[in-house]
């Protein structure tokens, strides 16, 4: 309270804020000190400047531009309505992609991991909430624990995900998958194109020159700590979103073709002393059509694009991990809990394998899971996979959201798009040349000055995020722009325990 009385009543108080405000109050903003002029290129003329030594604090907040909900809330909410636009564009049309694009061939297809053992997983039908894994009473496990389990587990409850016995549960086949999941999916969109080519009943070059296939993808974590990939899958004429495919590739040779290739797919793990394994999808396959018609048997445009969106600013932290990486306090992070144990180099040092893995916040499962990349990352025939730089993603270390190349406009642009947009309006406000005016040129010298805010700044910028939020809710339900989405429920239809349908 002390350090919120302090920043309450310091003179650059409003300005702070203000600046917090122009950052939609990041959580982790970085501190920059330099200046920036406009200047016209044929004069030399200053037309106006910026300087950060002017200011009281002597420095410029800008956001962190992290995706991540639990990092930063702010600029999570940016990076999921970018994801939705860019989505929504590869859909419906628009930021530079035809309207017509919507006529095309599209599926909603979610794949799954394999199942590595039973775990806790709530059920339910019709509205009644099932029993988890009804088995017979009497049965028990190697390790003599009871196969099933008889709860109905309420939506929040901790053991789910959770597995019934942990001793039975494969954890290195999880992490082995897990650090697969990537060339899983790369494995994926080329056997997409070839399957649809022989179903075809042409060469994969042949249909090539005929069709492109594009894709966007998101990774979601389940609760058991394992990934699966929700994507929507279109196809184009060979030209791209701008391109009609032929007749004969219809949505009925997209749907065909998908069960095929996720057969398919496999990769193998590299060789060990724990066997070679064999690296394949769940059996669990959902594929459903994309349609214009929201009364229709399918799933709308926005509901896709608003799904998708929402997982890409999720991490491994919906599943009981951290959301940062782990490192031994004898090399590097000194003082930290959140570190796992010796690392090879800091034999002799005392440490005690497994303490500081011990403090960390996580559930027991995906301790496990860390324990089990770090082990495994000891051993030179797994080096390629950096287990233990990913040992906090539980393995996975592959991008949590992608696309074709074709497939809609891109981050970068929409970024762009916006910033030339502020720019524009402070040019406006200043009364200065359009930005696009050649006779100007932007001069500017910047360094890193810092990042974060103290523990009352804190306080008082989540404050500014809240205020923030609400004030673009309002504009939203004003514009008309918020939609309930009824297709699917506030969690994934496949937060389960096994991949499961519900």
């Amino acid at each position: 309270m002390i350090d919120v009385m302090r920043l309450v009543n310091d003179p650059g108080y409003d300005r702070w804020r203000s600046m917090v405000a122009a950052t939609g109050g990041c959580a982790h903003p970085i501190h920059l000190a330099g200046e920036s002029a406009i200047v016209n290129a044929t004069t030399g003329e200053v037309l106006h400047d910026y300087r950060t030594i002017d200011e009281v604090r002597g420095y410029l907040l800008i956001a962190c531009g992290n995706r991540r909900a639990s990092v930063c809330p702010s600029c999570s909410k940016v990076y999921q309505a970018d994801t939705f636009q860019l989505i929504r564009a590869g859909l419906s049309g628009g930021k530079g992609t035809p309207e017509t694009v919507s006529a095309h061939p599209r599926a909603f297809v979610t794949l799954t991991a394999p199942s590595f053992g039973p775990v806790h997983t709530r059920r339910e039908k019709g509205g009644t909430v099932r029993a988890c894994r009804p088995r017979n009473r009497d049965k028990v496990c190697e390790h003599g624990r009871p196969v099933g389990c008889r709860f109905r587990h309420e939506s929040g409850d901790e053991r789910l995900g959770q597995p019934i016995c942990a001793d039975c549960y494969d954890y290195t086949g999880a992490v082995l998958w897990q650090a697969h999941a990537g060339a899983l999916w790369h494995r994926f969109t080329l056997e997409m194109r070839r399957t649809l080519a022989s179903e075809a009943g042409m060469s994969r070059v042949e249909f090539g020159k005929r069709v492109r296939v594009s894709f966007a993808k998101v990774a979601e974590y389940q609760r058991r700590g394992l990934v699966h990939f929700h994507t929507v899958i279109r196809l184009d004429g060979p030209e791209g979103s701008a391109d009609v495919p032929p007749d004969w590739a219809d949505h009925h040779l997209l749907v065909r073709a998908i069960p095929s290739a996720v057969r398919r797919v496999m990769v193998r793990s590299p060789e060990s002393g724990l066997g070679r394994r064999e690296l394949r999808w769940g059996d669990q396959l959902d594929i459903r059509p994309i349609l214009l018609d929201r009364g229709a048997d399918g799933l709308s445009e926005r509901a896709v694009a608003s799904y998708i969106a929402k997982y890409a600013t999720k991490g491994a932290e919906a599943s009981g991990t951290v959301d940062h990486r782990l490192s031994c306090p004898a090399c590097k992070g000194r003082g930290r809990l959140s570190v796992v144990a010796s690392c090879g180099r800091c034999q002799g040092t005392g440490l005690k394998p497994g303490l500081y893995l011990d403090a960390l916040p996580v559930t027991e499962h995906a301790r496990r899971m860390i324990r089990t990349c770090w082990e495994l990352g000891a051993r030179r025939e797994f080096t390629a996979l950096r287990l233990r730089p990913w040992a906090h993603m539980l393995g996975f270390r592959g991008h949590f959201s992608t696309k074709s190349r074709r497939y809609s406009t891109t981050l970068g642009d929409l970024r762009q798009a916006r910033a030339a947009h502020r720019a524009q309006q402070a040019r406006e406000r200043h009364g200065l040349p359009a930005l696009e005016d050649e006779t100007t040129l932007v001069l500017g010298h910047w360094r890193f000055a810092g990042s974060g805010y103290t523990p009352g700044e804190a306080i008082m910028a989540e404050d500014v995020r809240r205020r923030v939020q609400a004030a673009r809710m309002i504009a939203s339900e004003r514009a008309g722009q918020v939609e309930q989405i009824e297709q699917f429920g506030t969690e994934s239809s496949y937060n389960t325990n096994e991949g499961e349908l519900p």
